[in-house]
């Protein structure tokens, strides 16, 4: 598998610890932070295994930013 630099997000939900990849939709959770990234790291290796020809979006810097609705 060829290296691909992925920018993602991890915050607390609760009891769990919710990961996110930015670059893709996919996401995971854990007890811990580093449980939350190695289980988005397994969903990752998965999701691109499955996913040949998909290509991640590039994030380059992320902003975490508060809306009022």
């Amino acid at each position: 598998m060829r290296k691909i630099d992925l920018k993602s997000v991890v915050w607390r939900e609760r009891k769990h610890y919710v990961s996110q990849c930015l670059n893709v939709d996919v996401s995971s959770y854990g007890a811990t932070k580093k449980e939350a990234l190695e289980n988005l790291r397994e969903a990752l290796e998965l999701y691109f295994q499955d996913s040949k020809a998909a290509k991640p979006t590039i994030i380059e810097q992320p902003d975490v930013v508060s809306l009022t609705l």
